[in-house]
């Protein structure tokens, strides 16, 4: 049985359907009774409540699930609690997140995991699958690699839950690989030009993105840095960000921006989603010079997320969920996210 917590959210809402086109009838879960009986009944979908800090609630919600697939963020408000719930009732946990600092976390509970023969993969969406798979298909292609760079370039729009956690990482610094450990560097640290194949040399800038992480643990490349396309004005946000940390960091800040997002549209509409795309790339380098460059190009970041999601989902309730933490790759192999449709990966250089 696949439990969805946090069904009722944005992403949420596009897990489910992309649950039920794909044969599957998964338990709805959150913290909204009513907002739970809305969404569940139309679709014949059993629901149940369960608040994120409630460990006796989740436990019954938990009874007879086999995978947890979490999508309620800001995960480093909720990431513990969950997995300590699935670890307690040996359950598989999945999640969407993308933030360093949980994927480290879940990272240190591999005994913990593979005690309770449960499976922990954080990033089941589009941070960090798709990357993850081309970070892995990079060191597959260059094995004695010693410096990784990613890269993305997300059309179609963000959501309220995206921008949410945005504003959780105000005020902080970015971060890269070095010598395998995880280093601190200012907001938009380095910039380079990147073609993403789709005719056009793009600025990107350094960003703390998941693949910080999750690309060591998948390949054991020590020097790792990630970079996002994005508007210059936005760069030079992020550049004026050094100097007005402790004021981001503030909570008066911090809620004024979140009540100001609250009141956004939830996410991209339907035709705004069609008409995205994600465009990845990835160099790998070795010490004495030799370089390979690989492209990604998929659906938008939210419909690639709910298809990725649903997909390793599928494979844990399916039987095929190695056990401890994971990674996308290091569970499926770099080939994973071309069974994703529409996916296509082509090797440059």
């Amino acid at each position: 049985m696949l439990l969805i917590y946090g069904s009722n959210g944005y992403t949420g809402r596009l897990i489910v359907a992309e649950a039920l086109a794909n044969g599957l009838r998964p338990v709805l879960a959150g913290r909204s009774a009513d907002a739970l009986r809305a969404q569940a009944e139309p679709l014949g979908l059993e629901w149940r409540t369960a608040d994120i800090g409630d460990a006796a609630a989740l436990d019954a919600a938990l009874d007879g699930v086999t995978v947890v697939l979490h999508c309620a963020g800001p995960f480093v408000h909720t990431w513990r609690a969950m997995s300590d719930a699935c670890i307690r009732n040996h359950v598989h946990y999945l999640d969407i997140t993308g933030e360093i600092g949980v994927f480290e976390a879940l990272a240190s509970r591999d005994a913990e995991a593979k005690a309770a023969n449960i499976m922990l993969l954080p990033g089941a969406g589009f941070d960090v699958v798709p990357s993850d798979c081309l970070a892995t298909h990079l060191a597959r292609r260059l094995p004695h690699a010693t410096k990784l760079s990613l890269g993305f370039l997300a059309i179609g729009g963000a959501s309220r839950g995206t921008m949410l956690s945005v504003v959780e990482g105000l005020g902080m610094p970015g971060a890269v690989r070095r010598n395998g450990q995880i280093v601190a560097v200012p907001p938009a640290w380095h910039t380079r030009r990147i073609d993403f194949g789709d005719g056009k040399l793009r600025d990107a800038t350094t960003i703390p993105w998941g693949d910080v992480s999750t690309a060591f643990h998948s390949t054991a490349i020590p020097d790792i840095e990630v970079y996002m396309s994005m508007r210059p004005s936005m760069r030079r946000v992020m550049i004026a960000s050094r100097w007005f940390a402790l004021l981001l960091r503030t909570a008066t800040v911090r809620r004024y921006l979140a009540a100001r997002i609250r009141r956004e549209p939830a996410g991209p509409d339907d035709a705004a989603r069609a008409r995205g795309a994600s465009l990845l790339w990835g160099e790998a380098v070795t010490a004495d010079g030799h370089r390979v460059e690989s492209r990604l190009c998929g659906a938008s970041g939210y419909t690639l997320t709910a298809q990725t999601a649903v997909h390793l989902a599928a494979k844990a309730l399916g039987g095929n969920a190695p056990v401890g933490f994971q990674t996308p790759s290091r569970a499926f192999g770099p080939d994973l996210i071309l069974e994703i449709p529409g996916v296509r990966r082509t090797d440059v250089a």
